[in-house]
C-alpha cells in the first residue's frame, strides 16, 4: 500500500485552495466549477476529490486555513517582547492580505454566502472572535506595560482594531487604482497614535501653565 507523505499532502492541499480562491474571488461560488478549479490548481477531476469531497468543502478549507494561519499569526506575536509592536504586527499582516484585491472579494463572497449557511457563518464568526481574542490579550499586555493608553477597555480596543482593518475592503473593490502600501501606512500610523499613552501634563509650581498655542492631551 502507497504511504502518504504529510508534508507533501498538505503542500498540494494548500496549493488546490490558493488557486480555487482566486476562482472563488474573480466568479463567486455558485459561478464557479470544479472543472476551473482543477485548471486553475494544474490537478485532474479525480486528484481534487482526493482532497475534498466537493465544491463546498474547497470553499470551507479556504476559511479553515485561514483560522489555522491566524492562531499562527497570534502564537508568534505573543512571542514579541514589546505587545505594542505585536499589536502593529498582527494588524499589518491582516491588513496586508485583506487590501489584495482577490482577498478583498474572496470576504465579500463568504459574507454573502454566509447569509445562506449557517455552518459557515459560525466558521467565519469563530475565525473573527479568534483574532479580536487574541489582540483583547495583546492589548491587555500593552496596557500593563504602559504602552497604550489605559482609558479603554481591552476588549473594546481590540474590537475597534478589527472594525478599522475590516474598513478599507470597500475601498479596495470601490477604488481599483488604489495604492494598498501607501494605504497600510496611513492605517498602521493611526492605530500607532490611537494607542499611544495620552500624558498628563501638571502645572508648574506657580499653577500657571503658559500659552504655548498648543493643544495638550488630555
Amino acid at each position: 500500500m502507497r504511504t502518504v507523505d504529510p508534508a507533501k499532502h498538505e503542500a498540494k492541499r494548500r496549493a488546490i485552495l490558493d488557486a480555487a480562491a482566486g476562482c472563488f474571488a474573480m466568479k463567486g461560488f455558485e459561478k464557479t466549477t470544479t472543472a476551473e478549479i482543477c485548471r486553475a490548481a494544474g490537478i485532474s477531476t479525480g486528484s481534487l476529490f482526493h482532497y475534498f469531497p466537493n465544491k463546498r468543502a474547497v470553499f470551507v478549507g479556504i476559511f479553515e486555513q485561514d483560522a489555522d494561519e491566524t492562531a499562527a499569526l497570534l502564537a508568534a506575536a505573543e512571542q514579541i517582547e514589546d505587545p505594542g509592536e505585536a499589536i502593529l504586527q498582527v494588524i499589518t499582516h491582516v491588513s496586508e492580505q485583506l487590501l489584495h484585491p482577490v482577498i478583498a472579494k474572496l470576504v465579500l463572497e463568504v459574507a454573502a454566502q454566509c447569509s445562506r449557511d449557517a455552518d459557515l457563518a459560525r466558521l467565519i464568526q469563530g475565525n473573527d472572535r479568534a483574532l479580536r481574542d487574541g489582540l483583547v490579550g495583546l492589548v491587555t499586555r500593552a496596557v500593563d506595560a504602559g504602552r497604550i493608553d489605559p482609558g479603554f477597555a481591552p476588549k473594546t480596543v481590540a474590537s475597534w482594531l478589527v472594525a478599522l482593518v475590516d474598513a478599507p475592503l470597500s475601498r479596495v473593490i470601490l477604488e481599483p487604482d488604489l495604492d494598498p502600501a501607501a494605504e497600510l501606512a496611513v492605517m498602521k500610523e493611526l492605530i500607532a497614535r490611537f494607542l499611544r499613552p495620552v500624558l498628563s501634563i501638571s502645572p508648574p509650581a506657580g499653577g500657571r501653565v503658559p500659552d504655548t498655542g498648543e493643544i495638550s492631551p488630555g
